[in-house]
């Protein structure tokens, strides 16, 4: 049984189950998306939204949803739910549902009489293609079940409109049909795993309704197509698969795919279990090369993001191997010491002062788990080197090292570090100059690659870097501590350091190799404690700070403004929890548990099983932003694996 629950009295309440969202996705960039009851609030909503080739590898929304009727004698008794402009809801087939259970996949339970109907959605691992379980229960009597696909065929950030282009018509193959809307796309092909009948009545239903992208401010009406309804017969104790996916699939294997697929998932039996669940849906294969995605359900990949989550992620899938996989993708798209921000992208432009920088300390962490890190130096030495000769030798223009050592980096108009958004074209927080955690990264890199060169009898290296780590520790001091402040400048530029508190200064202290004092270290902690923490992870900002925002709300700007002036970001409490332990040792321990198990009540609120990409700053810290985030999940796990590893010392 799952430890996610939800109050079943609450499942037909609108405001409750449109708010809590559902997310699975697959290794191949494909995911499902939609609200506890089905109906659909996102244009990024939809039960089969996956990548095309033809595209650009961008994903698009092929099967926006698929309502399902239960057909009694003369009544039919809909099971779907859509809410049209006006917020008018049609059906309203949430009042039906009367359980919710999150085991290895979600199973929705429907009532209607003595019928009980569950529904269970999974995606295969590798393809682009959904399963649907549909599994009369009970001993009532047979059912005639019609099936309505509503299809988009467009990409996850526009809406589809009626129009006279679209391709109307379907082909028939084995146990359905298949569909493709418009030129570019492939093929959707639509399968039950058993005989069944397809009533063609193409038709638009117009003005569907997006609550979420309403509230956002931006377009939300769309048009979706229905090219007509299958029907079958089910009689109790007998389950039927839907498939839907861009391959023609064999009716008879439907059964045994589920069945196999369907073992592959981890089960949430706890926290650590439902956290590993999710973290395993990050992580996506093209072609020979691994990434993560960011977050859903619009982000890519992303360079800094992918570095960072990268020790939780390999910790929460036990794998490894999953180190190597993503480095050695990586490292073959370093150009003059500097990532790309999307090495998946065709637009293989970087903006980032510190990527390169969190590539090292990914390769540290991987170190870190092996009983002789020799190797691991030898396969990633020429990558390090390439990187640290870049920032010392300012190769890339807007990144160089100042004559005391440390990394001053500067692009106009431009956000160079992890807080890089942007209202109205503008860097929210630009932060030009010699940033506290790019030059902590910068220190422990050097430190780093110099304990490695050493193992290896790398001479030349050791010989030519030897100095620089206490040069470098004496600037960084001389730069961002200042005693009567108690707390590291965030940025300093032109000599004037900007004293706001925010977080980046926790990263300098949770460091393996930190230019930092313990008592520095644990005074710093004390005022992040004090002004950052919440039960949602570390603000951006301090509330006392004129520029503080505490809620994400409003238009895009306003959002934008907010996320990194005052929002709280879970994936800062592994280098806050690590710190603090190392400050406060098994004595810290109750605090820091206490500080992750709260936590849990996140993991039903926003998107379930999961971590948003942010949280409101204020109480009650609701989660914003994207549903579903790597870092956070990531972040958090190996948090609670830094506290495991204490408990056991």
């Amino acid at each position: 049984m799952s430890y996610l629950k939800f109050d079943k009295e609450q499942l037909i309440n609108l405001e409750y189950s449109l708010n809590r969202e559902i997310l699975r996705s697959n290794r191949a960039g494909s995911y499902i998306s939609t609200t506890l009851n089905g109906c659909n609030t996102r244009k990024y909503h939809g039960l089969l939204v996956c990548p095309i080739s033809n595209f650009g590898g961008e994903k698009h929304v092929l099967l926006s949803s698929l309502d399902v009727s239960l057909v009694q004698g003369e009544e039919e008794f809909k099971l779907g739910i859509h809410q049209y402009k006006g917020g008018h809801y049609d059906p309203k087939g949430h009042k039906y549902i009367r359980n919710i259970e999150f085991d290895h996949i979600p199973k929705i339970t429907y009532r209607v009489g003595n019928a009980i109907l569950s529904v269970e959605r999974l995606l295969v691992a590798k393809k682009e293609q959904i399963l649907i379980r549909y599994s009369l229960e009970g001993d009532g009597e047979n059912v005639m079940l019609r099936f309505k696909p509503f299809l988009a065929f467009r990409n996850i950030h526009q809406l589809s409109k009626a129009n006279l282009y679209v391709n109307s018509k379907v082909k028939q193959v084995p146990n359905g049909i298949s569909a493709k809307l418009y030129e570019g796309y492939p093929d959707l092909y639509m399968q039950f795993n058993r005989k069944n009948e397809f009533v063609p009545v193409p038709d638009w239903y117009y003005n569907i309704e997006y609550l979420k992208e309403l509230n956002r401010g931006y377009e939300y009406l769309e048009d979706l197509f229905v090219p007509g309804y299958f029907e079958l017969q089910l009689t109790p104790g007998e389950s039927v698969i839907f498939s839907a996916g861009t391959e023609e699939s064999k009716p008879v294997s439907l059964k045994q795919r589920f069945t196999r697929e369907l073992k592959k998932r981890t089960r949430r039996y706890t926290f650590m279990g439902s956290l590993k669940n999710s973290a395993e849906q990050f992580i996506f294969q093209k072609k020979n090369e691994t990434g993560i995605i960011a977050g859903f359900p619009w982000y890519e990949s992303n360079t800094r993001q992918t570095f960072v989550a990268l020790p939780g992620l390999a910790l929460a899938t036990n794998n490894h191997s999953l180190y190597p996989k993503v480095l050695n993708t990586y490292k073959k798209y370093l150009k003059n010491g500097l990532f790309p921000d999307n090495i998946f992208s065709e637009n293989t432009e970087g903006h980032s002062a510190d990527s390169a920088l969190w590539f090292i300390w990914a390769v540290q962490q991987y170190a870190n788990t092996q009983r002789s890190p020799r190797g691991v130096w030898l396969n990633y030495s020429n990558t390090i080197k390439e990187i640290l000769a870049s920032y010392k030798n300012a190769t890339s223009g807007y990144i160089r090292m100042t004559p005391d050592g440390l990394i001053y980096a500067e692009k106009e108009n431009t956000a160079l570090t992890w807080m890089d958004a942007y209202a109205d074209g503008d860097p929210v927080v630009q932060r030009a100059g010699l940033t506290v955690e790019t030059n902590a990264l910068w220190y422990n890199a050097i430190v780093f690659a110099l304990e490695m060169a050493k193992i290896a009898g790398d001479t030349d290296f050791v010989q030519q870097w030897n100095d620089m780590p206490q040069k470098v520790a004496d600037a960084f001091l001389h730069t961002f501590w200042n005693r009567g402040h108690d707390h590291l400048a965030d940025v300093v530029k032109d000599g004037v350091p900007d004293w706001a508190v925010r977080p980046n200064m926790v990263i300098a202290v949770a460091l393996d190799h930190s230019p930092l004092t313990k008592e520095q270290k644990k005074m710093v902690l004390s005022v992040t404690k004090r002004k950052l923490l919440t039960k949602r992870g570390l603000r951006t900002l301090s509330p006392d700070h004129l520029r503080y925002k505490g809620l994400v709300e409003g238009g895009p700007a306003q959002r934008d403004v907010a996320i990194h002036q005052g929002a709280a970001w879970p994936w800062l409490m592994q280098f806050f929890i690590k710190a603090y332990l190392e400050i406060h040792g098994s004595g810290g321990l109750p605090f820091a548990k206490q500080l992750l198990e709260v936590f849990e009540e996140a993991m039903t609120e926003h998107c379930v099983g999961t971590l948003s990409e942010v949280y409101n700053g204020d109480p009650p810290h609701k989660g914003k932003g994207a549903i579903s985030q790597a870092w956070n999940v990531a972040g958090i796990y190996y948090a609670l694996h830094v506290i495991q590893g204490y408990k056991h010392k």
